[in-house]
């Protein structure tokens, strides 16, 4: 068999298996874009502390300052955003599933909801402290509520839940400030509080040992769970209500449909105008008590749902079509986004901890962000190499059995 014939039949052998599960290649090129852009914002808190991020010595030149920025205006916010809406998508589609089959979906729905939050621990303690699985074990608890909910509803309560998710930020901006003017004094004694903290998380990944940065991971994860819940978890949830009414209309299985149309054209503008303004602050703020910052992380948030439905947009145009080998292949390597997800953070954290080749806090924001594009690049392309030879990507298969597992 020639190269060339070799490669036609992946490329069938790919789209048969999507058109019979039901499925499009639309979700599966979204989620290989989404891990892109989810490595790229990722790397800040694997390479330096959570608390701080590249303030902690990452932004070195104006290259550094650049490359921080084009992340916070075109990735921030919305590469989980997109993932998030899939997360939303893979409900409808299990939903659909289920239905074709004539089984029951409960059950199975719960056991792969467990299945996440299982992965989403082993993630937090050997891999990345900032893991998003165990959020959406959590919300997509709460997804399952509105299984039966019309199209209409999905999106009012989805439009309705961003809403409250820039509003609590905003609100936690505005108090930032008032607390630089009402107390001064108690405002600089938390920074303080807040680079200690840092120095000590620095001290553990630079030279610590590998139980010590287990340690480290689920204390920095507390505050993922709790404020960065706050902070990202609405908007989350919203995406996940939008993505299944993406299904149940149909939508997501028509990439030519002109609302994606307007989407890239109107709305991406619109969506990446403001994120630029919100980056350009976060990028020129001092410190994490710094209200311009978070003033700067409201300004992403507004820009959030206009940017994703940009992105959507375009991936959509990409979609549609006749299949190409290189949209073939990251479509492939994004049916297998857990293992490229987890793979991400084994990656980086062998890269930047002092147990693997200790980078943590050496490179600048650049060097950082190149070398997880290298990374995210890297694990998209095992995966779809490995779904050239098995039905589904290693991890996959573990979730998939302990999903099926026993009565229906």
């Amino acid at each position: 068999m020639t190269t060339s014939t070799h490669a036609q039949s992946e490329q069938a052998g790919y789209v048969a298996q999507t058109q019979a599960a039901g499925r499009e290649t639309f979700p599966d090129i979204t989620r290989a874009f989404a891990l892109i852009g989810i490595a790229l914002v990722n790397v800040a808190i694997i390479a330096y502390p959570m608390m701080l991020g590249y303030i902690d010595g990452g932004l070195r030149t104006p290259l550094d300052e650049a490359a921080h920025f084009g992340v916070g205006a075109l990735f921030l916010m919305k590469s989980y955003s997109l993932f998030s809406f899939m997360f939303g998508v893979g409900f409808a589609y299990q939903m659909r599933s289920a239905e074709r089959r004539g089984l029951g979906f409960a059950g199975r729905y719960w056991r792969r909801i467990f299945g996440l939050l299982i992965f989403g621990l082993i993630n937090v303690a050997f891999l990345f402290q900032g893991d998003i699985l165990v959020m959406y074990a959590i919300l997509g608890s709460i997804l399952f509520l509105f299984r039966s909910a019309s199209v209409r509803t999905l999106v009012r309560v989805a439009i309705a839940t961003y809403l409250l998710q820039i509003l609590f930020v905003a609100l936690l901006a505005l108090s930032l400030w008032m607390g630089t003017v009402a107390a001064p004094d108690e405002m600089a004694k938390e920074a303080v509080k807040a680079t200690e903290q840092a120095a000590a998380a620095r001290a553990i990944f630079e030279t610590g040992t590998f139980s010590e940065t287990i340690v480290q991971r689920f204390s920095d994860w507390g505050n993922v769970i709790t404020f960065g819940f706050l902070i990202q978890g609405f908007g989350a949830f919203s995406f996940f209500l939008l993505g299944f009414a993406a299904v149940r209309s149909d939508l997501i299985a028509a990439p030519s449909a002109q609302i994606w149309k307007r989407f890239r054209r109107q709305a991406l503008p619109i969506g990446l105008g403001i994120s630029a303004i919100g980056a350009w602050f976060m990028v020129h703020g001092t410190g994490v008590m710094d209200p311009s910052m978070m003033g700067g992380m409201v300004l992403i948030l507004i820009g959030s749902p206009f940017s994703t439905a940009g992105y959507l947009g375009l991936l959509a145009k990409w979609a549609d079509g006749p299949p190409s080998p290189i949209k073939v292949f990251f479509a492939r390597g994004g049916t297998a986004s857990l293992t490229a997800y987890l793979m991400q953070g084994l990656l980086l954290s062998l890269a930047f901890n002092g147990y693997g080749l200790g980078l943590f806090g050496t490179l600048g924001a650049a060097a950082c962000i190149g070398l997880a594009l290298g990374v995210a690049l890297f694990t998209i392309a095992f995966a779809s190499l490995w779904r050239t030879q098995f039905e589904r990507g290693p991890l996959e298969v573990i979730l998939r059995r302990w999903t099926y597992l026993g009565a229906r």
